[in-house]
């Protein structure tokens, strides 16, 4: 995880960065910084960036060889591009645009990398600025205009003039720096995605800024998209998969003893074992990790599917003297009114537990009842279950310093509680039990897995229920689209930027382009079917893949959102709508 930025002026007057936006970048990138001013004839380009050193030899930015060409890249490679075990990936990357002598070639290379990236490149000989974020936006690239600038950051600030936006995942982006002219307003060029899903290209810029022109290349040049498309077929009223067996647990055994669906099982669970291990071996593992037991990898557990497969998954590659982080955050909750106790009652002894934690919160219970599970498939691994307790006060104040600006420019009540809640979470900063007693514990994890992606893929969402329910397969089908056609815009930007802010890097298993074709491949009802019930059919081949691996109860365990699994949503006004505008998040 970097922080990249680059300021683009009409002028040669210095450009200078924002503090808080400073701030901000470096503490994504904490192991080098650096910056570089590039003057053109009627232009300068004030380049800076912000390492978080994860692979290979620590190779500083901005990277600039020996051509004069400059690359600023927040991203991991992993596929496509060649990239050696002892080699750096920035490295790498700069290495193949190097050689590219024209728009096609770099688009070639863009297309060809498999993992996450959002990156700046000044080719010097050709005076462009190329820029732009992965297919499915899991890197954070932000973007402002005004008269005679253009200002591109990993983060930006809330009291920034004028506002950011998120630069559109739609394709890749050129401004020729040669055309840039004293009347200030910049053109930029778009090569697009294809194939392309959704509305047109060019629909998302209708309220850009009045200082930028963006239109599609002149030569039709595109990237090619990096999964296959979504597989639109609409089953037999016969095709679908029906049980009378009276448990959850029960379907999904008789389910698997069905060799179609074992086959699709297996597919399943040998992809996304893959997409885990790349993740959780190229990073770097450091000598303290080695003598002082530390783990290296953490994963955002409720003790859900999602985080326990993840888990359990990561239990395989992660070498077994390492521990595996699992980081639960739990908000607290309004203490009830102790019932008066009769002086009988009052002398008679009580259990341990008879007093409740005011951090007992549901996610805080299943993942206690996940930690057993994970014990129970491997009782030689320590698993650190991080208990991380936030109070109203600490919430109310890590919102105002940090949180606010990391969320920006998303306003939303769900933005403030998800992004709370991952923020709080990603710090790793809790007790652990060991032992019987309780410590203070920081997680050392710098790589984060998040199983953002399976319920947009695997209809997970309430709301699926009801569009299945509304318009059937057809309209179940245009649901999981749009999902994963916004999954940048609604999620992933956001919780880049808050996790990164503790120079720690999310990890997106689930989006990974092997499985995200996988599962596009297949049929929708071979993916989820919602005729039967919660527990059971949302996601129902994950559960399915979950109870191969041996896990039990957390293979059945219903759909519960963050904000209400951790419990923040009960900390704020209950009246609100997740679409409701934040106050909380204004400052000042």
């Amino acid at each position: 995880m970097c922080g990249i930025f680059c300021c683009l002026r009409v002028s040669a007057a210095r450009s200078e960065q924002n503090k808080v936006v400073q701030q901000h970048l470096s503490r994504r990138g904490p192991d080098h910084s650096g910056e570089l001013i590039v003057n053109g004839a009627c232009y300068e380009c004030l380049f800076s960036a912000h390492v978080l050193h994860m692979r290979g030899t620590l190779t500083p930015q901005p990277l600039q060889d020996p051509a004069g060409n400059i690359l600023l890249w927040n991203g991991e490679v992993f596929g496509g591009l060649e990239v050696k075990p002892s080699e750096n990936d920035t490295s790498a990357v700069q290495d193949r645009l190097s050689s590219c002598s024209c728009p096609g070639d770099v688009l070639s290379v863009l297309s060809e990398i498999r993992g996450p990236w959002g990156f700046i490149y000044y080719q010097r000989a050709e005076h462009f600025l190329w820029f732009g974020r992965d297919y499915f936006g899991r890197r954070s690239l932000l973007w402002t205009f005004d008269t005679g600038c253009i200002t591109l950051s990993s983060v930006a600030a809330q009291t920034s003039e004028p506002a950011w936006q998120e630069v559109p995942t739609v394709g890749v982006y050129k401004i020729d720096l040669q055309r840039v002219t004293e009347s200030g307003t910049v053109t930029v060029e778009l090569y697009p995605w294809s194939p392309a899903g959704g509305d047109h290209p060019l629909s998302v810029f209708q309220s850009a800024s009045a200082c930028c022109t963006v239109s599609l290349n002149q030569d039709d040049l595109v990237l090619k998209s990096p999964i296959c498309p979504l597989n639109t077929s609409i089953p037999n009223l016969s095709t679908a998969v029906k049980s009378d067996c009276d448990t959850n647990m029960g379907e999904l055994q008789l389910l698997l003893s069905k060799q179609e669906i074992n086959e699709d099982v297996d597919a399943l669970l040998n992809v996304l074992s893959e997409a885990v291990r790349r993740r959780v071996q190229s990073l770097p593992i450091h000598k303290e990790s080695q003598t002082n037991d530390q783990a290296v990898v953490a994963i955002l557990f409720s003790g859900g599917i999602d985080s326990m497969m993840l888990a359990a998954l990561a239990d395989r590659h992660v070498p077994a003297h390492q521990p595996i982080d699992l980081l639960n955050v739990a908000f607290r909750l309004q203490e009830p009114k102790k019932p008066k106790v009769s002086a009988n009652k009052a002398n008679k002894p009580t259990g341990a537990n008879a007093t409740p934690s005011p951090f007992d919160v549901p996610d805080r219970i299943t993942g206690r009842c996940g930690l057993q599970e994970l014990q129970d498939l491997n009782p030689g691994r320590r698993w650190n279950f991080v208990e991380i307790n936030v109070t109203q006060e600490q919430l109310q104040t890590m919102r105002q310093d940090r949180i606010c600006h990391l969320v920006y420019p998303l306003d939303t009540v769900l933005d403030d509680s998800i992004g709370c809640a991952v923020w709080f979470a990603a710090r790793g900063v809790g007790l652990l039990t060991q032992h019987g007693h309780q410590k203070s514990f920081s997680s050392s994890a710098k790589v984060i897995l998040t199983g953002i992606g399976a319920d947009e893929q695997l209809a997970g969402y309430s709301r699926h229920r009801v569009r299945f329910k509304t318009s059937g397969y057809e309209g179940l089908i245009q649901e999981l689209s749009m999902e994963l056609g916004r999954i940048s815009s609604r999620n992933l930007g956001r919780d880049d930027r808050v996790i990164a802010d503790h120079g720690k890097e999310a990890r997106f298993p689930f989006l990974d382009e092997d499985v995200v074709s996988y599962l596009n491949a297949l049929p929708v009802w071979e993916k989820a079917d919602l005729t039967l019930p919660r527990g059971v059919g949302e996601k129902l081949l994950l559960r399915l893949a979950a109870k191969r691996l041996g896990l039990t109860h957390s293979a059945v365990l219903p759909k519960r959102a963050m904000q209400f699994g951790s419990r923040i949503a009960k900390m704020e006004n209950g009246r609100e709508k997740a679409t409701d505008k934040c106050t909380r998040l204004l400052t000042g």
